[in-house]
């Protein structure tokens, strides 16, 4: 980009299950006002506001258009992105490239969920081809179930490999005041979780979260004389393409190229070559346990088919020589509209050094976050502290 972008503000709600105490205008509010008062700024100083949303999943329409009074969007210019679980990354993106452009110096970007509202499950149960993707209508448990079985075929990995992710995942997340599943749990007690579609069991899904994130994104003149901590957007890749239950056949050759592609297409802007050694922590989206093992290898932090031999190490724990998802990630709190939009905003936290129990113990100067939509649809992001990282 010509123009050098930064995080100077965000915030997130308390996730649930359940928040009928407030409705959704009510909910964006609270992400609203945390980030303003993150960034010490007011609505006024607002140029652009950009809402990320699965209007689908709650079942209603132009949500930047009735959600006026909780955006605080009200006589301003806007944008609404709706790209699936990809689109809280999208809308970062969309924010960065309006701010790039010169003609936005501060934009607030908003994702947000509230699923009691709607029917989530329903609503995906009809993304799939009739044909070509049966397996894949019962939602994202069949696609996983393929990816999981897949993986264990080809590479030799276990039950308890997986198992492994969903403990790390929610131990993190008891360090995580706004997490949504916070379970002091064990492997046995994901091994005896009830099972979904082999070999994925509840506890290796995410869940249906209810919840809101919002950043401020500013040029550089506005960053350096506004904010004490920017976190700068260093890079940004997004790879997208359909994909049918054929391409899990077989994880060896036939395997989605999607994430892959992004990954080195993110790495080759950077010059790149060790991204385990240059990327302090990674925050990727994993909505179920075997996905963030197909991650790793996606993202070069091992070869193929030793994935599960990191978690197998402990490398990626919050103190591991790779730490992932020190924020719980998806698999604790899956607000989907928000979900991709927290990942890079709890990368923006460890860097600022402001992720309070979940900070990672050692120094993070740059972070890569990862979005994860529709069937393997990737949005990449790269921070880092300084302009010279």
């Amino acid at each position: 980009m010509k123009r050098n972008v930064a995080i100077i503000g965000g915030g997130q709600t308390f996730h649930a299950a359940r928040r009928h105490d407030v409705d959704q205008a009510e909910m964006v509010n609270e992400a609203v006002r945390a980030a303003l008062n993150d960034a010490r700024m007011t609505m006024d100083e607002i140029d652009l506001v950009i809402l990320g949303n699965m209007e689908f999943f709650e079942g209603t329409h132009m949500t930047d258009c009735w959600l006026v009074h909780g955006t605080g969007a009200y006589g301003k210019q806007g944008l609404k992105i709706t790209t699936g679980g990809t689109v809280g990354a999208t809308a970062v993106v969309t924010a960065a490239h309006h701010v790039a452009s010169g003609l936005f110096p501060r934009v607030l970007c908003i994702g947000f969920e509230k699923q009691e509202e709607g029917d989530t499950g329903a609503i995906l149960s009809g993304v799939a081809h009739p044909l070509w993707g049966r397996s894949l209508a019962g939602a994202a448990v069949g696609y996983f179930a393929m990816m999981g079985s897949s993986y264990m075929a080809a590479w030799g990995a276990t039950e308890e490999h997986s198992a492994m992710v969903a403990v790390k995942a929610r131990q993190n997340a008891r360090k995580n005041k706004y997490a949504h599943l916070k379970l002091d749990i064990g492997i046995e007690d994901v091994l005896n979780s009830r099972m979904l579609s082999w070999p994925i069991r509840m506890l290796d899904m995410c869940p249906a979260s209810n919840g809101a994130c919002a950043m401020i994104l500013a040029d550089e003149k506005t960053a350096k004389a506004r904010c004490k901590k920017p976190v700068w957007i260093r890079a940004m890749d997004t790879a997208h393409n359909e994909q049918f239950e054929l391409d899990w056949r077989d994880v060896k050759t036939t395997r989605p190229i999607f994430s892959r592609t992004c990954a080195k297409r993110i790495y080759r802007k950077l010059g790149v070559q060790k991204p385990s050694e240059y990327f302090d922590v990674f925050e990727v989206y994993e909505p179920a346990t075997w996905s963030e093992l197909v991650w790793y290898e996606d993202l070069g932090l091992c070869a193929p088919g030793e994935g599960f031999r990191l978690i197998e190490k402990g490398v990626t724990e919050i103190g591991g020589a790779i730490p992932v998802n020190p924020s719980g990630g998806v698999l604790s709190t899956n607000c989907i509209g928000a979900s991709a939009m927290l990942r890079v905003w709890e990368a923006a936290l460890q860097i600022r050094g402001d992720a309070g129990e979940h900070q990672v113990p050692k120094d993070v100067r740059r972070a890569l976050t990862t979005a994860y939509g529709g069937t393997n649809w990737t949005v990449m992001t790269a921070l880092s502290r300084t302009l010279d990282d």
